[in-house]
């Protein structure tokens, strides 16, 4: 069973999936996206696969935004759930995909979004990945996941309506203005070619956050040039390299690919890449306990200029 269930108090819509409680947690001697497994095809390079454990599916009942008037309000969480599959590789850690292969992520990415853009029960495509045990990936395989949501969820909409404000009393894209102040002090850019810039931001709410900017204002995967695309694979391939480098292991970390909502006009939205890694140093995990989990302010352990020197210090090698 799924469904979404309003929050009238922070008013939001929480998702409710009972059969994700019986998914696989870290099995050893099987996994489904191995070529052989039956689930996938015996030869493939990147792979779009449906959830087996979906928390949104397209047979789900429809979702009706009214709900929200009530005080006990739930409706059906239609959208969908797809696990993109780096690689057939199983062991391959998302550090050693290389440029090439994250160019095939970065292009199945834009096709599946393409796909989803067209259906009319979607509002948001939602690119992300976990990766490591202390992020609760369940199964070890390199992995992502696109989820379609029959809403714009919360924290995107916060994003939108500051890069609005900022367009309403500036006159101009709140992230092209970011990524210029950024270029011009240099202390915490980690890594830039002529399509995109990485950089630690100056209020990194992580350790070692990086977000990764197009250079030029653009929207979304689609309107990337060829260009773009082979850059942001390129781009996407150093930073993954640096962070397993940095301590000499596999950083746990989440990644967020930010595109607008599918309908309206968001000519302030800047498409970027966004990395939460929670390895504060080679012994210690940042936690999101107390203060971040209830009152949604963030503590860094870290300063983003010294997380920045360190990354950039940091050779991307394979």
């Amino acid at each position: 069973m799924s469904e979404l269930r309003w929050h009238p108090i922070l008013k939001e819509w929480v998702g409710v999936s009972v059969n994700r409680q019986d998914r696989p947690q870290m099995p050893k001697d099987y996994c489904p996206f191995d070529p052989g497994s039956g689930k996938v095809p015996d030869h493939y390079d990147v792979y779009l696969y449906p959830n087996d454990f979906a928390a949104f599916s397209e047979s789900a009942e429809p979702f009706d935004p009214s709900a929200r008037n009530q005080l006990f309000g739930r409706t059906g969480a239609r959208g969908s759930c797809d696990v993109v599959i780096y690689s057939p590789d199983h062991n391959l850690l998302p550090s050693q995909l290389g440029a090439d292969r994250w160019r095939l992520v970065v292009d199945l990415w834009t096709r599946r979004s393409q796909e989803l853009w067209a259906n009319p029960d979607i509002a948001c495509v939602y690119i992300f990945e976990n990766t490591g045990e202390a992020i609760g990936v369940t199964m070890p395989h390199p992995h992502g996941q696109i989820y379609a949501f029959p809403f714009v969820p919360p924290l995107v909409e916060r994003e939108l309506s500051g890069a609005s404000d900022y367009f309403d009393s500036h006159g101009q894209c709140l992230y092209c203005a970011l990524l210029a102040g950024e270029l011009a002090d240099g202390r915490r850019i980690v890594a830039q070619n002529d399509d995109f810039v990485a950089f630690v931001p100056f209020a990194a709410r992580f350790p070692a956050e990086v977000q990764i900017y197009a250079r030029r204002h653009v929207d979304r995967l689609e309107n990337l040039t060829e260009s773009d695309r082979t850059n942001l694979a390129r781009m996407l391939d150093v930073v993954r390299r640096k962070y397993d480098n940095l301590y000499s292991m596999p950083m746990p970390l989440m990644m967020i690919v930010r595109q607008p909502p599918v309908r309206g006009e968001y000519r302030y939205f800047h498409f970027h890449v966004e990395f939460y890694p929670i390895q504060r140093s080679p012994t210690k995990v940042k936690y999101l306990a107390g203060v971040e989990t209830g009152a949604g302010t963030f503590l860094n352990d870290t300063l983003a200029e010294d997380r920045a020197a360190a990354l950039r210090a940091v050779e991307p090698v394979a």
